[in-house]
C-alpha cells in the first residue's frame, strides 16, 4: 500500500515552487523598479499577496484535505479571489491606460469612464466570487438590485441626468483641466470635472457649473481658439475727439504694456466708442492687461489732450505749471523771472501711471520732461552700465537739443508728475543764454563718465 498520496507531490510543488517564485518575482520587481515601470506595482502585489495565498490555498486544500465547505478556507478563497481582482484591474489600468500616449485614443479618455469600467469590473467580480465560493444565489440580487436601481432613478433623476450629461460631455472631450472657458454664467480656467459639475476659477471665485447645464448651452474653448490670444477693450471718448487721434493713442498704449506679444489693433465704433484688440500669451493674462491697459490709457489720454470717458483735465493750470518752473526748470535752465512768465503758456504738467515709460532707448526726444514729483527708473541700452534712478529736479530728453537717440530706457517706479517743454521753446532759451548751451553740451558729452548716482540728472 502506497502510504504516499497526492499530497505529496502539492507539499513538494509548494515548497519548492514558492521559495522560487518569490525569488522570480522579487528579482522583476527591481528590474522594473529601476526603469521606474508601471507594471512594478502589479508585481509587488502578486508577489506580497497572490503568490503567499495560493500556496496557502494548496496547503490547506490539497495537502491538508480541508474540505472545500469549511468557512476558513472560503474565507482565503474570497481574499485570493478579492487579490486577484485586484492585480487584473491594476495590470489594466497599467497596460491600457498609464503606458498610453497623450495624443492616442486611450490617453484621452475621461478618468470618470475609466471609474465607471472599474466599478463594472469589481462588481462583477465580487458576484463571481459570491456565487462560486459562498454559493449565493445572485439571480435574484441583480433582480433586487435592478428594481432599485429604477425606483432610485426616478428619486434622483435630476442628479442622474447631470451624470449622464456629464458623461456625454466628457466622452466629447470638448475641454481639459487647465483649459480657459467662456461660458454664459463665467469665464476662467477649469481646475476639475466630476460627476456632477465643472468646476470655473475665475476673477470673482471658483464658479461650479452642473454639467447638465453645460452640455446644454454653447461655451468658447477659449485655449483651443488656435494661434495666439487676444483680448477686446472697449473705451470711451469725447465725440469731438479726433478718431484718428485716439486710435494711435490706444494702439501705441496698447503696444507699451509689458504683456503685449504682438502689434496692437484699434478701431472706432462710433458714437465715441472705440475697441482695442491686443495679443497676449494666455487667457490668464486677460486681466492684468485690461487693468493695465485702462491705468495707462487714463494718464495717456490727459496728456495728450483727449477726453478719456468724455471727461475733462483742469490738472494743469498756469498756477501750478508757473509753481513747477520756479521750483524745478528755472535752478535747471538758469532762468529768471522773466523767463518763467514767458514760459508759463509753452510749457505743460504730465503724470505717467506707475510703470508706464516716459522714454525709450533708441528714440529722439522731443521735449525736455523735469520731474516735480515720484521716481523714475532709468535703464542703459548697454547692460554694463548700471540703473540709476531719477528722483525730483532730474530731467530726461537732453538730446532733444542735438537731435540724437536716447540711450536710456525711463519708466516711472511710482505715479510721476513731470513738467514738459518742447524742443523750440528750450532753443529759443540756450540760443540767448550761450553759457547755458555749452554747460548742456558738456553734459551731452560726459553723460556716461557721469557717477551712477548723479547720472539720473543729466538723462
Amino acid at each position: 500500500m502506497n502510504v504516499f498520496g497526492p499530497w505529496l507531490y502539492w507539499a513538494i510543488g509548494v515548497g519548492i515552487g514558492f521559495p522560487a517564485g518569490l525569488i522570480l518575482l522579487t528579482e522583476w520587481h527591481g528590474a522594473l523598479a529601476r526603469r521606474d515601470s508601471f507594471l512594478a506595482r502589479p508585481v509587488a502585489l502578486a508577489r506580497n499577496y497572490l503568490l503567499p495565498l495560493a500556496a496557502l490555498l494548496v496547503l490547506l486544500a490539497n495537502v491538508a484535505g480541508v474540505p472545500e465547505q469549511d468557512p476558513t478556507l472560503r474565507v482565503i478563497y474570497t481574499a485570493f479571489g478579492l487579490v486577484l481582482l485586484v492585480l487584473v484591474l491594476s495590470v489594466l489600468d497599467v497596460t491600457v491606460f498609464q503606458s498610453a500616449p497623450t495624443s492616442s485614443w486611450r490617453g484621452r479618455i475621461p478618468t470618470i469612464f475609466i471609474d465607471v469600467a472599474r466599478f463594472l469590473l469589481i462588481g462583477a467580480g465580487l458576484a463571481l466570487t459570491l456565487s462560486l465560493v459562498w454559493g449565493a444565489k445572485i439571480g435574484g440580487l441583480f433582480t433586487a438590485l435592478g428594481v432599485t436601481s429604477v425606483v432610485i432613478g426616478l428619486m434622483l433623476q435630476n442628479s442622474v441626468g447631470q451624470i449622464v450629461s456629464g458623461l456625454f460631455m466628457l466622452f466629447e472631450q470638448p475641454f481639459r483641466i487647465g483649459d480657459w472657458l467662456s461660458t454664459p454664467a463665467a469665464r476662467g480656467r477649469v481646475v476639475e470635472v466630476n460627476w456632477r459639475a465643472v468646476h470655473i476659477s475665475t476673477a470673482e471665485g471658483l464658479q461650479v457649473t452642473p454639467n447638465s447645464v453645460l452640455a446644454a448651452t454653447s461655451f468658447t474653448n477659449i485655449s483651443r481658439s488656435g494661434g495666439e490670444h487676444r483680448v477686446s477693450i472697449t473705451t470711451t471718448f469725447a465725440v469731438g475727439d479726433p478718431p484718428d487721434r485716439v486710435c494711435a493713442l490706444l494702439s501705441r498704449v496698447a503696444d507699451e504694456l509689458p504683456l503685449s506679444i504682438g502689434a496692437a489693433d484699434s478701431a472706432a465704433l462710433g458714437g465715441g466708442q472705440y475697441r482695442t484688440t491686443i495679443a497676449v500669451d494666455s487667457p490668464r493674462d486677460d486681466s492684468a492687461v485690461q487693468a493695465t491697459f485702462l491705468r495707462w490709457l487714463w494718464y495717456a489720454s490727459r496728456r495728450e489732450g483727449l477726453h478719456l470717458d468724455d471727461a475733462d483735465d483742469d490738472f494743469g493750470t498756469p498756477e501750478r505749471v508757473a509753481e513747477a518752473l520756479r521750483m524745478v526748470v528755472a535752478p535747471v535752465l538758469r532762468l529768471t523771472d522773466a523767463d518763467q512768465q514767458a514760459l508759463v503758456p509753452h510749457a505743460r504738467m504730465v503724470r505717467y501711471a506707475g510703470d508706464e515709460p516716459l522714454q525709450r532707448a533708441g528714440q529722439v526726444p522731443t521735449a525736455m520732461t523735469f520731474l516735480t514729483d515720484g521716481t523714475v527708473r532709468l535703464t542703459a541700452a548697454d547692460p554694463a552700465v548700471p540703473d540709476t534712478t531719477l528722483r525730483q529736479g532730474g530731467f530726461l530728453g537732453v538730446t532733444t537739443l542735438t537731435r540724437q537717440p536716447s540711450q536710456f530706457d525711463a519708466r516711472a517706479l511710482q505715479e510721476v508728475t513731470a513738467v514738459v517743454i518742447d524742443r523750440e521753446h528750450i532753443e529759443d532759451l540756450v540760443t540767448a543764454k550761450p553759457l547755458l548751451l555749452q554747460e548742456l553740451g558738456r553734459i551731452i558729452d560726459q553723460r556716461r563718465r557721469v557717477p551712477a548716482e548723479d547720472r539720473g540728472r543729466f538723462t
